[in-house]
């Protein structure tokens, strides 16, 4: 049970790292076709895309990454929860 808490935990953190690699990236003059920026794109584009689904359109300023920040920290949380109450 510790491990799959284990893994569960990293896979989230991974991609709240990556949410975050990518909102860096999308304040500097990046390649965006380059391998890393592909890499961090497929991670987080399928998370980000249901998130702006429901999100109302706000301009020029994306706030999905934030919310899939929070929304991935409280499932974070959720899952810790779950395993410690076992």
């Amino acid at each position: 049970m510790d491990f799959v808490l284990f893994f569960l935990i990293n896979v989230i953190n991974i991609v709240k790292y990556a949410v975050l690699v990518r909102v860096l990236m999308s304040w500097m003059n990046t390649n965006p076709h380059g391998r890393i920026a592909r890499v961090i794109n497929e991670i987080t584009e399928p998370i980000l895309r249901v998130i702006r689904k429901f999100l109302p359109r706000t301009g020029m300023i994306d706030f999905s990454p934030l919310i899939a920040f929070f929304a991935l920290d409280f499932l974070q949380l959720g899952i810790v929860s779950l395993f410690t109450n076992i």
